[in-house]
């Protein structure tokens, strides 16, 4: 899961800071507006600023651009065999009599592919399995905005219940997580993959994961994982965002108010996903995450200013197109560095992303014909905020996902050096792995493989021949030749 897989612990001195504001007599919109002006003119001043671009490194990146696009072909399958898997799920969920509680599910499609972000292959699927809870519940913050314990305000009778603590009141978020795993293990004893040579696997339960995992693999070779799902089982709250969310979240410049408002009025989504760290309190082992993979997906698809950005040709940016490069040299560095970058994931490249759109809000600041350039400046933003150790979550300002805890300082002093290297190199783990195979759209049948066998089993005895009849040729072109020399010595003799 492309998205803020990575656990963050705000810190709770803040977390009490902004306790303290909260009782002032200024308004929490014009202080987030005072601390976002500052901020504002920063941005400002740093996309002023040029960015020079050799014609070799502008090459290199626009190449290297047009390599991370999805072949039509592997998405029409995997579009095919994904949406065929939740469908069929739903219906199973709304179905269970065993469960009433996941009768209400409904299906939310959320991460990269989504966001049409997705590079080179479409090969992971995020799915929320959204279920709405009572209108009213007690969210108790525990590390400063992202991880919270989840009370009913009063005892239910309502299918809810199954997943209470002994107090009556706490939702348990592994009770939820567990039967998650169970109704989705008894749902594929039944179902048929429509490719009849592959089938779909759950994987080992993570413990500091919110989802469950599955992969599509072929019958042939179960090594040979095709296509990952992410279910992420999740409750859907409708009252309003906790108030450490209330801060962040800056589009108001780039977006516009209406669209903020719009934002914090939707509903908010918590998922079954447990605090790290030893020696956890009881309340941290039934921690729920909120979530914003949904508002992200709608700022990712509603990305520009204006409301015409990208609906025609000739309204093209390259915002897509930055990230998509940044996400692409993540996974060069981490394929290169896998032990000293660990901590570092595509979220990183995500939320530096959305803080350099509400920097370079404007529309003519991401014109495609300058997708080198404002790549460069994106770059350039994640150098600053790893040299600083300093990346706010978009939602939740006081959460640093560069903070000690979750990102070593001996990682970031390695990633602030891995990207300046990068960036003096011409950027050389921007290129791709070796071209990928596709697909494959449909597993033969019995007769259709030996049928393949026997055509390669002909070939390689057709090619042996040639092989074979050619090399009896030469050697006697070369017999003869031999002959001949010796002959017009003899003769000179």
């Amino acid at each position: 899961m492309d998205r803020e897989d990575r656990d963050v612990k705000g810190s709770l001195t803040e977390a009490k800071h902004r306790e303290d504001d909260a009782r002032r007599l200024v308004p929490a919109r014009q202080r987030q507006k005072a601390q976002q002006q500052p901020a504002a003119e920063e941005g400002s001043k740093v996309f002023e600023e040029s960015v020079s671009v050799s014609p070799e490194l502008s090459s290199w990146i626009k190449l290297n651009a047009n390599d991370l696009k999805i072949r039509m072909t592997d998405r029409q399958w995997a579009a095919k065999t994904v949406n065929d898997f939740r469908n069929n799920l739903l219906k199973f969920l709304k179905s269970n009599s065993d469960q009433p509680f996941f009768q209400s599910a409904d299906l939310l499609n959320t991460g990269s592919y989504f966001e049409n972000v997705k590079i080179r292959r479409p090969n992971e699927f995020d799915v929320m399995v959204k279920i709405q809870v009572c209108p009213r519940l007690n969210m108790i913050d525990l590390d400063g905005g992202l991880f919270y314990r989840i009370d009913l305000l009063r005892p239910t009778r309502d299918p809810i219940r199954a997943f209470l603590l002994e107090n009556k009141r706490t939702i348990s978020s592994s009770k939820f997580l567990s039967e998650m795993y169970r109704l989705v293990r008894k749902f594929l004893k039944t179902y048929k993959v429509p490719d009849a040579g592959c089938r779909w696997e759950v994987n080992r339960k993570q413990m500091y994961s919110p989802a469950v995992t599955l992969s599509l693999r072929r019958l042939e070779n179960i090594s040979d994982e095709l296509i990952s799902v992410d279910l992420v089982p999740a409750l859907e709250c409708s009252q309003a965002w906790p108030v450490p969310v209330r801060n962040g979240l800056d589009v108001d410049r780039w977006l516009g108010k209406k669209v903020h408002q719009e934002f914090e009025s939707s509903p908010c989504y918590f998922v079954p996903k447990r605090l790290k760290g030893r020696n956890l309190s009881e309340d941290a082992k039934e921690s729920w995450r909120i979530s914003f993979s949904k508002v992200e997906k709608t700022i990712m698809r509603s990305h520009g200013n204006t409301k015409t950005c990208c609906e025609r040709k000739d309204t093209k940016c390259c915002r897509k197109q930055c990230l998509m490069l940044l996400k692409s040299l993540i996974e060069g560095l981490k394929q290169r560095f896998p032990k000293e970058l660990d901590p570092l994931c595509s979220y990183h490249a995500k939320t530096t992303f959305l803080h350099t759109l509400s920097l370079r809000f404007d529309d003519s600041m991401w014109a495609q014909q300058q997708l080198p350039e404002c790549f460069l400046l994106l770059l350039r933003d994640l150098q600053s905020h790893a040299r600083t150790g300093k990346l706010p979550h978009f939602f939740v300002p006081g959460c640093n996902l560069f903070s000690a805890d979750v990102f070593p300082q001996k990682a970031l002093a390695f990633l602030t050096s891995a990207l300046e290297e990068q960036r003096s190199e011409g950027l050389p783990l921007l290129k791709p792995p070796a071209p990928l195979p596709p697909l494959r759209l449909r597993s033969p049948s019995r007769d259709d493989s030996s049928e393949i066998s026997s055509d390669q089993s002909s070939s390689r005895t057709a090619v042996c021949s040639l092989d074979t009849t050619y090399v009896h040729k030469l050697v006697l072109v070369l017999v003869a030749v031999a002959v001949a020399v010796l002959s017009i010595l003899y003769v000179s003799d």
